[in-house]
């Protein structure tokens, strides 16, 4: 990517990489690295021409593991992946001129 100047790197992330929570160390010490090695890398490759942006995924992905929950919450209370394909799309396509570093991701019916 640094030879042609271009190129994109997005890393998937969690809300425990903004805060730590009771019960969650052992999720939000790595997420809070990623985070920063996120950070780091955007502020390294971008002015070579490479977009590092980080997605925090606030939510159950629709899944089969996660199927019985829209019984319990209802439609759209799960975040589905080709939402979160399209975000990543867009991240990917932006201008130079108006690069996201953060985006969170979350279904309207998630609590933050």
């Amino acid at each position: 990517m640094v030879k042609r100047g271009r190129g994109t790197i997005i890393f998937s992330g969690a809300t425990a990489a903004l805060r730590g929570s009771a019960g969650f160390a052992n999720l939000a010490v790595p997420k809070f690295g990623l985070r920063a090695l996120a950070q780091s890398m955007a502020r390294e490759l971008g002015p070579q021409g490479i977009h590092v942006a980080f997605v925090v995924i606030d939510g159950q992905i629709e899944s089969a593991r996660y199927q019985h929950l829209i019984a319990e919450r209802g439609e759209d209370s799960l975040l589905a992946p080709d939402a979160i394909a399209q975000t990543y799309w867009a991240i990917h396509q932006q201008p130079r001129s108006a690069w996201t570093f953060e985006t969170d991701l979350r279904p309207w019916a998630e609590k933050f």
